[in-house]
């Protein structure tokens, strides 16, 4: 599969394991898995061929490790960043003592205003470093970074999860805990 398209499978397959399986007619379990079969199969059937070799790759080499397949090789998921309901059976994890957050320029005002929100998802997603930070922000236009007091949300009894790609995931931040990082 050439890199055009694995870049549009992958598009789809995150879009598929995050927020729409109904989208190519395929169900997720409970805790976010699909079938590889069934993903590769449907995925052919609404105009992405693909082997599962070409599925391997997008797996391996996606820059933001979004997916896993299970154990077995069996089941794939997206790691993170769902809106609907799943529970990826992550455990509580105290957190390093400072998180960021990258933004863009437009969202700051609002986000000082009434904390950050994981808005149509399950989590805010948070950066062990402001490099990554940027990076996400970026996607926004101008990136504004946001310091969170993670030690202090800990301590105060919030939970964190780290993912398996190393994305640190909370229920949301409350304004006391944020700080702009210029």
């Amino acid at each position: 599969m050439d890199p055009r398209k694995i870049k549009r499978a992958s598009r789809k397959i995150s879009l598929v394991l995050r927020h729409q399986p109904e989208a190519i007619g395929i169900t997720l379990d409970k805790n976010g898995w699909a079938k590889v079969s069934e993903l590769l199969s449907r995925m052919s059937a609404n105009g992405y061929p693909m082997k599962r070799e070409d599925l391997t790759i997008i797996v391996r080499e996606n820059d933001k490790k979004r997916f896993s397949f299970s154990a077995d090789g069996r089941k794939i998921r997206a790691n993170q960043g769902h809106s609907i309901d799943v529970d990826l059976q992550l455990e509580a994890t105290p957190p390093p003592s400072k998180l960021f957050h990258g933004t863009a320029t437009t969202s700051v005002e609002s986000i000082l205003k009434s904390g950050l929100k994981p808005q149509k998802r399950q989590h805010v997603h948070l950066s062990v470093d402001l490099k990554t930070a940027a990076a996400v922000g970026s996607r926004h236009g101008r990136p504004v970074i946001l310091e969170i007091d993670a030690a202090g949300m800990a301590r105060d009894g919030y939970e964190f999860y780290c993912s398996v790609n190393g994305v640190w995931l909370a229920g949301g931040v409350p304004v006391e805990y944020l700080s702009v990082n210029w």
